[in-house]
């Protein structure tokens, strides 16, 4: 079997990184998560006020963050969740069809659609430095840009997908077209 092109290897990568920075961003998560809670109580107890609403408001940024960024990671590893009771039946070359199709009409126009629609929210935001109304509060801009950002990585996974499924059912298609080999060939003749 061939190598797969290096482009399609290149939107495998940065899908791959992506993934692995959702990963560590989610450890991230988990212990932000953990001290707020920790601060929310202890604090009052030791008479000190450790809580603030911009760790409520970073534990959501970090979610945000590990779902738009992770999306792409989770697409390239086929582990979406999808009702498979007809797919995983499917033949190989039936599968490899719908997975072109499904990323050329549903996953690459929505995905663009996103982008579009997305992008005078963030640059709106980025205009006015926009911030949290809560006291305390982060930053908005930077988790709003996520949010094309994050569909920037899955219309580069579709095409990845879409490229990978169009070469294997070439593949698959020169290989039948081959003519099988011969039954007597490779083997000597024995007197």
């Amino acid at each position: 079997m061939k190598e797969p092109s290096t482009s399609v290897t290149i939107l495998d990568r940065i899908s791959d990184t992506a993934g692995a920075f959702a990963a560590l961003l989610t450890f991230v998560m988990v212990l932000v998560a953990a001290f707020n809670a920790l601060a929310r109580y202890a604090g009052p107890l030791a008479g000190l006020h450790l809580s603030s609403n911009a760790y409520l408001e970073l534990q959501w940024y970090l979610f945000s963050a590990v779902f738009l960024l992770g999306g792409a990671a989770t697409l390239r590893a086929d582990a979406h969740v999808r009702v498979d009771v007809f797919y995983r039946r499917l033949s190989r070359r039936r599968r490899l069809v719908i997975d072109f199709l499904g990323s050329l009409f549903l996953l690459l126009p929505f995905s663009i659609f996103m982008i579009i629609v997305s992008w005078p929210s963030v640059a709106n935001s980025w205009s006015v430095l926009e911030g949290s109304p809560d006291p305390d509060g982060l930053p908005r801009y930077p988790v709003k840009t996520l949010v094309p950002l994050g569909f920037v990585l899955l219309l580069l996974q579709g095409i990845s997908i879409a490229v990978s499924s169009i070469k294997a059912l070439r593949n698959d298609f020169s290989h039948e077209l081959e003519p099988p080999p011969r039954q007597d060939e490779g083997l000597g003749h024995a007197r």
